[in-house]
């Protein structure tokens, strides 16, 4: 099951389950606003950035969004 993350790892900005958000094959997320500053390209993996599937608000009961934030240990612009 795909794990919603509950923040962008370049800004820390928040990402409820429903927000418009970016992920790789790795599960990394980013907010819009970086996910286009990074070319949609992941900064830990190379990979393509995609939008992040929505769990229906139902679903949400029985299999919650992760609540532990992930921040990358370096920044993602120079």
């Amino acid at each position: 099951m795909l794990e919603l993350r509950p923040n962008c790892e370049c800004c820390d900005g928040d990402l409820p389950p429903a927000a418009d958000a970016f992920i790789c094959t790795f599960e990394c997320t980013y907010c819009p606003d970086c996910a286009a500053k990074l070319e949609h390209a992941c900064p830990n993996c190379g990979g393509n950035l995609v939008t992040r599937p929505i769990r229906p608000a139902g679903k949400l009961i029985t299999y919650p969004a992760a609540t532990k934030r992930t921040l990358r240990a370096e920044p993602c612009f120079t």
